[in-house]
């Protein structure tokens, strides 16, 4: 009844039943759920047909908030309806859910579970969000697989039109929604079996109808609301009989069985983990280990939570356990233990104290994986083996090194489960340049065209294009359920040799491991350029070393920067997982797929550049000792921060999941001024300065959206100890004449977009194409231009009143409080926060709204917000999507506030202080850069003197000195983009502007 394995990800595996199963499709875009309404919606727009014959319709709403009110009106009306979402988006539908639980409407919200902004923003998966929506009324079913994530899909749409009572189907984003893993998809046959049709045609009886008129949704009052509440009792308690009837069916369809609660184990087990979501994959190698080795445990996995199903759990607990661990994926601060824990625990004392349950087992609790985090084996067998102790540590935490509370279990991280017949291979690329898009085909290739289990599972930085991607391919003869990172490689590959210098990438390979390059330097020059730990490794290992040049047969064969399809022919060369020509016939049908749409064109480069990729692939000999001069270079300079070198610097090397909990901030409160220690160096070409054609235009430096290009007028006598040849030229001004122009770019945060090419105005009368700005390689001139930019940086900034700031010039030669942020390369939003930065960043507080100038502009490790020499500069914080406008009015009502309890206190304090001082003060004239000088000197000189205040004013002295600084006017704004400002802020906005405050709002789209 099923066809045959295709390969997709968890996303895709929940969005097809989703939308096969439903008639209205609200959607709001949320990552890692993202993709289910995406693909909703383009299946929509291609008419795809549902079970019924007919195309759902698919409405994009304004807000999560939106997507989960159309649903609700839906369902109220009899649609068959669903929804997809995660985290914030999740929490903004609680008020519907309600709602739609209390009215026993049948609906399924299908949720990548991710985890909820706290102290921090993360887009990654842990329960945090579905935990938040245990109490609404939604019954609640967990897949811990990509297969789990379809059949499971498939239950929750059958059991809430059996039962009236609607579903959330979660499973964990990222680690389960973003995995490619095969899977055996189910037809519509199979479908149509697990729908009662005779439950769809009652649901749609129910719906409003003026023909059958009923009020729905009443106001109630005490006398009959609890009584109400209780009435629903029945249907919720039919619901696991109705949830394992439909697994049932779905088992005689498909031979897969899936019960309630799901034991795997030693039958006789005294020791029993029990959880739900994917860390059943790690959990169950753990298990199988462990019984191999003699002992006797086993695994829990629980399924449907929500209504919690006591009784299968009881029945599927052997009887011989005497101690349970229960292990969430979320944390509840100050409750006595997690959900998951607290639920079982209750189970089991309910059935203690009946009789059902012969004794009460020890139960002990720990956290895993929140945000991601990885979840092993190791960690499971750490747990297993914790039940051990006669007195078992309860409340535990796993993967990380508590030494503040100390609930770390301590674990071997050298124990491994992993099938030694199970190819594994680590790809490093960079965000937007094919890699990921490159290995998702492969894994398809590799598990339709050489019929081996593959599975794909990506890490990507949150940052945006531009970032670091690793990308984990286990591919073998057996089935691959392994939820967590290949920490031993057979294969690693590389594809941008700047990795090499800031990143282990070596680590994960395992002895006699194939290592390829994407190396601008050819076989016989290229291991002189490795760094000495890279070439230590190599010799220590074993490794096959191989190296392309891929830039090159990309842009030969008219793929610019995309070198997934060089990159790609060249792993299956060297993996041997096909025989080279059918590997190479199913890259081309791939690609034929991927690109058809784009033209023929596009189709014959990518074709070109596999043919030319196995040509360009060599091998390279490797020397029996390690000659290099050079090392791996560090993380960040000497010369930073002690927190940037103690905390950023980790994270940027890689290894954050090894700081102690002592080793970050209690509230989420990071320093500013972090990203110009990281030298991502990425740019494959940087632009080059030619004094000689420049006109002084400033252009080039305004539009640069890294600010990796600067400006700086100065004193001729600031040259004195320049590097040989750095470059510089007479500036055009009339009002200052004999000062001097540069213009330098720092060539490790460049991202080589070329933006200021584009712009330049400037061009030679000899030679064609020639501008006073040029991209040439980095390789020819990295060295140069990363000691000419140290120099230049140490030129004295320009007085700041001798250029008018509002002309490009004059705004160009300020210092950027913005800078190397993680934005795209080419980004067309970051100039304009560069910009306010230069004009007012020194009295800047921003309120950003969540979207991509929270995640250039807030993303951990680095922050491009940075200070002036004064260690003035923005203040920013976000608080979520969709308050953006009231979070940025507060603020401005609260700094209103404080300056009129500053000025109020200053006039209570003024025969102590100085009441010329006071009055100067008050009347100060804070509309100018020069208005602002002068009120912050005469500020300084109030705080000195107010620390010599006693007598009976000395308290409002003291109480002025906490608020004295806000004397100085801020200057707020609001920002946001991804068309926040029209949508779901535009009431907000409204409000903002009618409250008369001065706000000011930045609209980045």
């Amino acid at each position: 009844m099923t066809g045959s394995r295709v390969f997709v990800d968890g996303n895709e595996a929940a969005g097809t039943v989703a939308y096969r199963l439903s008639e209205v499709v609200a959607i709001y875009p949320i990552t890692p759920a993202s993709p289910m309404g995406e693909l909703a919606d383009a299946w929509s727009a291609a008419g795809k047909l549902n079970l019924w014959g007919t195309v759902p319709e698919v409405v994009e709403m304004q807000s999560e908030a939106g997507a989960a009110g159309a649903l609700h009106g839906a369902v109220t009306k009899g649609a068959l309806g669903t929804t997809f979402t995660a985290s914030q988006g999740l929490l903004l539908m609680l008020p519907n859910m309600f709602k739609i639980a209390g009215e026993l409407s049948p609906t399924v919200i299908h949720v990548a579970a991710r985890t909820v902004a706290t102290h921090a923003l993360s887009i990654f998966g842990d329960h945090s969000d579905v935990m938040a929506a245990r109490t609404t009324g939604f019954a609640m079913l967990a897949s811990s697989s990509v297969q789990e994530a379809q059949d499971l899909a498939l239950v929750a749409h059958s059991a809430t039109l059996g039962s009236r009572v609607p579903f959330l189907h979660f499973f964990d984003g990222f680690r389960t929604s973003h995995e490619v893993n095969g899977i055996e998809p189910l037809t519509d046959d199979v479908l149509g079996a697990l729908i009662d049709r005779e439950a769809v045609w009652a649901h749609r009886a129910r719906g409003l109808t003026p023909d059958r008129p009923v009020l729905r949704g009443s106001a109630q009052n005490p006398d009959v609301f609890f009584q109400a509440r209780e009435a629903a009792n029945p249907f919720h308690l039919a619901v696991p009989g109705i949830v394992q009837g439909a697994m049932d069916r779905l088992a005689e369809r498909t031979g897969r069985a899936y019960h309630l609660v799901d034991y795997a184990g030693h039958p006789e087990a005294d020791r029993v983990l029990v959880l739900m979501g994917s860390g059943a994959g790690a959990a169950g190698e753990a298990v199988d280990a462990l019984n191999e080795a003699g002992e006797r445990v086993g695994l829990l996995t629980v399924r449907l939570y929500r209504p919690f199903p006591a009784a299968a759990l009881l029945a599927a607990l052997p009887p011989t356990v005497r101690a349970i661990g229960v292990l969430d994926r979320t944390k509840e601060p100050g409750a006595p233990g997690e959900p998951l824990y607290q639920d079982v625990v209750t189970a089991l004392a309910e059935a203690t104290a009946t009789g059902a349950l012969g004794g009460m087992p020890r139960v002990i609790g720990g956290r895993y994986g929140l945000s991601s985090k990885e979840f092993t084996p190791a960690m499971a067998r750490a747990a297993l083996y914790e039940l051990r102790a006669d007195e078992p540590r309860n409340h535990f935490t796993l993967g990380i090194r508590d030494d503040v509370t100390h609930t770390s279990l301590e674990l071997d991280p050298a124990w491994s489960t992993e099938n030694g017949d199970t190819v594994r291979a680590v790809f490093y690329g960079l965000g937007s340049d094919g890699t990921v898009s490159a290995n998702k085909a492969s894994v398809k290739i590799i598990g339709e065209e050489a019929g081996l289990h593959a599975q794909g599972y990506f890490v990507y930085d949150s940052k945006k294009a531009g970032s670091v991607t690793v990308s984990h391919l286990r591919f073998g003869p057996r089935p691959i359920r392994s939820t967590y990172l290949i920490d031993r490689a057979t294969f690693v590959a590389c594809h941008q040799f700047s990795f090499l210098e800031r990143l282990d990438v070596l680590k994960l390979a395992e002895p006699g491991a194939t290592l390829l390059l994407n190396s601008p330097y050819g076989p016989d020059e290229v291991w002189d350029r490795l760094p000495l730990e890279v070439q230590r490794d190599v010799i220590d290992r074993g490794l096959s070393l191989y190296v392309i040049d891929a830039f090159r047969v990309a842009r030969e064969t008219g793929l610019g920067g995309r070198i997934n399809t060089v990159m790609q022919p060249c792993f299956f060369a060297l993996s041997n997982v096909l025989p080279r020509d059918q590997a190479i016939s199913a890259i081309k049908r791939s690609i034929q797929k991927a690109y058809g749409a784009r033209g023929e064109t596009v189709v014959q480069r990518n074709f070109d550049a596999v043919d030319a990729a196995l040509a360009n692939l060599h091998r390279v000999e490797v020397p029996a000792r390690a000659t290099a001069t050079r090392s791996r270079r560090p993380p960040v300079p000497p010369e930073a921060p002690e927190f940037v070198r103690r905390v950023t610097a980790r994270m940027l090397a890689g290894e954050g999941d090894l700081l102690p909990v002592s080793a970050l901030p209690v509230d989420g409160t990071f320093p500013t001024d972090t990203a110009r220690w990281e030298k991502r160096t990425i740019a494959q070409e940087i632009p080059i300065w030619d004094p000689s054609i420049c006109i002084d235009c400033g252009k080039c430096a305004i539009v640069c959206p890294h600010a990796a290009i600067r400006m700086k007028v100065f004193d001729p006598a600031a040259l004195e100890g320049a590097p040989d040849g750095f470059p510089s030229k007479d500036f055009k001004s009339r009002e200052h004449p004999g000062l001097k122009l540069a213009i330098q770019v720092a060539p490790e945060d460049c991202t080589g977009c070329g933006v200021c090419v584009d712009v330049c105005p400037a061009r030679s009368k000899t030679e064609v194409k020639h501008k006073s700005i040029n991209m040439e390689p980095i390789g020819e001139h990295l060295e140069r231009e990363r000691e000419r930019n140290g120099f230049f940086l140490d030129i004295p900034e320009l007085d700041r009143g001798i250029l008018p700031a509002d002309t490009i010039k004059g705004s160009q030669v300020r210092t950027p409080l913005f800078e190397y942020s993680g934005a795209c390369a080419g980004c067309g939003e970051t100039p304009y926060l560069k910009l306010l930065t230069q004009l007012f960043g020194d009295r800047l507080i921003v309120a950003n709204a969540t979207g991509c100038s929270s995640i250039f502009g807030g993303n951990l490790p680095t922050t491009p917000w940075s200070v002036n020499a004064e260690g003035r500069g923005p203040a920013w914080s976000n608080s979520l999507f969709e308050d953006n406008a009231e979070f940025g009015l507060g603020i401005r009502l609260a700094s209103d506030r404080l300056q009129a309890q500053a000025r109020g206190l200053l006039r209570h304090v003024g025969h102590a202080v100085g009441q010329e001082l006071v009055d100067s003060i008050l009347a100060a004239d804070q509309s100018t850069e020069d208005g602002i000088a002068l009120q912050r000197a005469r500020v300084a000189r109030l705080r000195e003197r107010l620390g010599e205040v006693n007598g009976p004013v000395f308290g409002s002295a003291l109480e002025l000195l906490t608020v004295a600084d806000e004397l100085v006017d801020r200057s707020v704004w609001i920002v946001g983009g991804d068309g926040w400002a029209y949508d779901i802020c535009s009431g907000g906005l409204d409000h903002v502007l009618a409250s008369g405050r001065k706000v000011n709002i930045l609209v980045l789209d």
